[in-house]
């Protein structure tokens, strides 16, 4: 039977926007009280009108900050980190730095959030990281990407195995239509979208409800621990 979200606290880590958007309305749709927190308090704050939705501040780079957030909230049922800092770029093209904080921001800012969040978890709670498309897909250009999502996933379930009976899992979302996609221009996005389309198995690009049912469907499933759901249309079968 899965469990419920009504009553239940959900940490979100991430933006007022796209996935982490969707996530927080549909665990709220489910009853639970979201708190969202990020870098910037004051924006988190604006993007939401419920009252059951708290805004606070996270630095996933600053561990004082992870768990001066821990000790302020003290009980939560759920954490779901989406933060990201992308890697992208030929290899002649990547320096340390943006290496650095792609790993910092998506495996070690997570690991230090499971560290200083794990004792404020009931038995039945859980983590959910976010991993992606590229660990089982390597394309040219997203080196840093893939080998940050494929360190999420070894992270992930490492995790599940030290922290049981709390559960820790991973969505890995293929191409989602979120705002990250407007870079191209509206007609290279057009065209990237439908080349996409036409050769992944589900023959549609992913939504960010797509990616938020995943994550509640981590977050409720009670023998579910230590995976990575591939959200992705099939995108690496291609």
């Amino acid at each position: 039977m899965a469990l419920s979200l009504q009553d239940r606290t959900v940490l979100v880590v991430g933006r007022g926007s796209g996935i982490a958007r969707a996530i927080t309305l549909s665990a709220r749709a489910r009853g639970a009280r979201v708190v969202v927190a990020g870098r910037d308090q004051a924006a988190l704050r604006a993007a939401y009108e419920d009252p059951g939705v708290e805004a606070e501040t996270v630095d996933l780079n600053d561990d004082t900050t992870i768990a001066a957030l821990a000790e302020r909230l003290g009980q939560v049922d759920h954490v779901v980190s989406t933060a990201s800092a992308r890697a992208r770029g030929l290899l002649a093209d990547l320096d340390r730095e943006a290496l650095r904080r792609s790993f910092d921001t998506k495996v070690i800012g997570p690991a230090i959030l499971a560290k200083h969040f794990a004792p404020h978890i009931a038995d039945d709670g859980s983590f959910v990281l976010f991993s992606g498309v590229a660990a089982f897909k390597p394309v040219i250009g997203y080196l840093g990407v893939a080998a940050t999502n494929g360190a999420v996933d070894f992270l992930t379930r490492s995790l599940a195995l030290e922290l049981g009976p709390i559960r820790v899992n991973a969505i890995s979302p293929g191409v989602i239509d979120t705002g990250i996609w407007d870079s191209f221009g509206e007609e290279g996005k057009r065209a990237y979208f439908d080349d996409l389309r036409a050769r992944n198995p589900a023959r549609r690009i992913g939504t960010v409800q797509d990616i938020a049912d995943a994550v509640l469907f981590a977050m409720t499933s009670p023998f579910l621990t230590g995976v990575t759901l591939r959200v992705d249309g099939g995108e690496p079968l291609t």
